[in-house]
């Protein structure tokens, strides 16, 4: 047995093993997306992915997203764990853990998030730092957005009832004129990220380059986007889209940066994406992020917490951290835009 990285001539056999592991539908999904994911990605030189083989024969997949990771400013390679799949009649003999031990030495950073249960499990038995949940938070814009999937229809029907005025209550003031539709992302946005970045101790660099193929040259999603405008440059952005769920429809926010000490700027952003949810006929908006300083101006803005199904582990294997460096996430910048998540 032996892991090596991917070889062109690999394409066809990964894409059979796909088909069998995940089936048909997953598979030509996953081929709609391919060469975006993985050739295109400004961070990687070609596909960071890791492949089994056994006496020539690949049983074995991991393939991850490289990304540039800033630790206070300071940057190191890293990649995010995504596609893991395993021919079935090999699993459960430690191919697995192999992969996962091969990409974690060969990145400066290994990171994970939404997590299946059988990869948190293997995380853990593997003593990876566990951050825990990255928070969940909502906002209804109409008295159905208090409904929730745990509650019997009857339930939710009585509490979008008397949810009515709490809507009108947490309905926010109207955004700033300067929030725009964005079209492209130009170099303001590499400045703003260049400002903003040492008041992070972990996150993703949003360049400009990076924004583009991440938010705008992905062929099987359309994200709508706004940004800030502040005298030449840019104050902000925030990514999100509209999507029909059984409980109705939620406008997702994607991603959002801004200086966080720029409480302003943030409520603008938050305030324009409500603007655009309730245009939409949107019952809630749905937000995932890490940042404290984030987190404190949605609820301001009339956002709360709840549960959370997106896990998240993460370690650096490149530069040494501070002990404390894994439990104390409140300047960490995570978003639900980051990895795989959205689909």
């Amino acid at each position: 047995m032996i892991v090596d990285k991917y070889r062109p001539e690999d394409r066809g056999e990964i894409d059979a093993m796909f088909r069998r592991v995940f089936g048909t539908e997953a598979a030509d999904a996953s081929t709609a997306r391919w060469e975006w994911q993985y050739r295109q990605n400004p961070h990687a030189g070609g596909p960071e992915i890791w492949i089994a083989r056994d006496a020539g024969t690949i049983v074995g997949q991991y393939a991850t997203m490289p990304v540039r990771l800033s630790l206070s400013g300071r940057e190191i390679d890293a990649s995010w764990g995504m596609d893991v799949m395993v021919a079935p009649e090999r699993q459960r003999q430690g191919l697995g853990e192999l992969l996962f031990r091969t990409w974690d030495r060969h990145t400066g950073a290994s990171l994970g998030m939404g997590l299946s249960t059988g990869s948190h499990r293997l995380f853990r038995k593997l003593k990876w730092p566990d951050v825990g949940p990255v928070p969940c938070l909502i906002k209804p814009v109409s008295a159905r957005g208090f409904a929730t999937a745990r509650w019997p229809s009857s339930l939710n029907r009585i509490v979008s009832l008397a949810a009515g005025p709490l809507v009108a209550v947490l309905r926010s003031r109207a955004a700033s004129q300067d929030v725009r539709t964005v079209r492209d992302f130009d170099k303001r946005f590499t400045e703003l990220w260049e400002r903003v970045a040492p008041k992070f101790t972990f996150a993703v660099r949003r360049d400009a380059a990076y924004l583009r193929w991440k938010y705008l040259a992905l062929p099987h999603i359309r994200y709508d986007i706004i940004a800030l405008d502040r005298g030449p440059g840019v104050a902000g952005y925030a990514v999100y889209r509209h999507i029909d769920e059984p409980r109705g429809r939620v406008t997702a926010l994607v991603d959002l940066l801004a200086d966080p000490d720029d409480r302003p700027a943030t409520a603008d952003l938050l305030r324009a994406v409500e603007r655009e949810a309730r245009n939409a006929g949107s019952d809630k908006i749905r937000a995932f992020i890490m940042n404290d300083a984030f987190r404190t101006t949605m609820r301001r803005e009339g956002y709360f917490q709840v549960h959370s199904t997106i896990e998240l582990v993460a370690k650096i294997n490149s530069v040494a951290v501070d002990p404390d460096f894994y439990a104390s996430t409140g300047a960490w910048h995570v978003t639900f835009g980051d990895s795989d998540q959205d689909r």
